[in-house]
């Protein structure tokens, strides 16, 4: 993989002006949402039995696209789980718009809760795609970053969401989104190598296309696309757990 990364950076380097001044005129279309509004802590259901979930990650986590996390990543997760498992869940939000994995380490995991967590979702890969982290430096820092999951919280089941596929970012051009949607398919199967390989993780590798209605802004879900991914999410994890 990381071959195949040098190799494709020298074919495109002729053309990085251009996709450069992509990437800009992008930034000025699309602005920037606002972060979900709100506690970033919440429960859903009524059930005598808890799961506590931790989510942490990037814009997803944050709640861009949602007025609320009850409406984003977090909330939609918690729900969606509690109604697979009938039980409550009790979650908490750890998110910043815009961050790697490696910032993730330096800035997010200092602040990880003290409790006992039953379940950790990551969501983490579109800041690492859009950076051009190399295949390499995205493998060591989410190793770093599961091993330090796995030793806070060595009972909890690890999700780690898809990297997320560029391939259906409307918002963004040809050829910027084909290139960005390469290497984000390099890491969506580097994460699957990688986690195949660990106990008590599993990797949503199970993504499907979505339609536009799943964005809020081309790039980040919107309320429903919130609902269905997570969803989506849960169902898989459910069928890989026992809960």
């Amino acid at each position: 993989m990381q071959i195949r990364y040098i190799l494709s950076g020298i074919v495109i380097l002729p053309f990085a002006p251009f996709l450069y001044l992509q990437s800009k005129y992008v930034r000025r279309k699309v602005g920037r949402l606002p972060d979900a509004e709100g506690e970033t802590i919440g429960k859903h259901g009524e059930h005598e039995e808890i799961i506590n979930l931790l989510a942490i990650g990037e814009s997803t986590v944050a709640g861009v696209g949602a007025k609320t996390h009850h409406e984003a990543l977090t909330g939609q997760f918690a729900k969606h789980l509690s109604q697979a498992t009938e039980k409550s869940v009790h979650w908490q939000a750890l998110g910043t718009s815009g961050i790697t994995i490696i910032r993730t380490l330096r800035e997010l995991v200092p602040n990880l809760p003290a409790e006992k967590m039953d379940v950790i979702l990551v969501a983490l890969g579109a800041n690492d795609v859009f950076g051009l982290s190399s295949p390499r430096k995205f493998r060591q820092n989410l190793t770093k970053l599961l091993n330090i999951l796995r030793e806070k919280f060595p009972d909890a089941e690890i999700f780690v969401a898809n990297v997320p596929m560029v391939r259906d970012f409307i918002a963004l051009p040809n050829p910027l989104r084909y290139i960005l949607s390469r290497l984000a398919k390099l890491h969506h199967f580097n994460a699957i190598d990688l986690i195949s390989k660990l106990d008590n993780v599993i990797y949503f590798d199970d993504v499907k296309r979505v339609e536009r209605d799943f964005f809020s802004d081309g790039i980040h879900p919107s309320i429903k696309g919130y609902d269905l991914w997570s969803k989506a999410m849960v169902d898989f994890f459910v069928r890989n757990v026992d809960f």
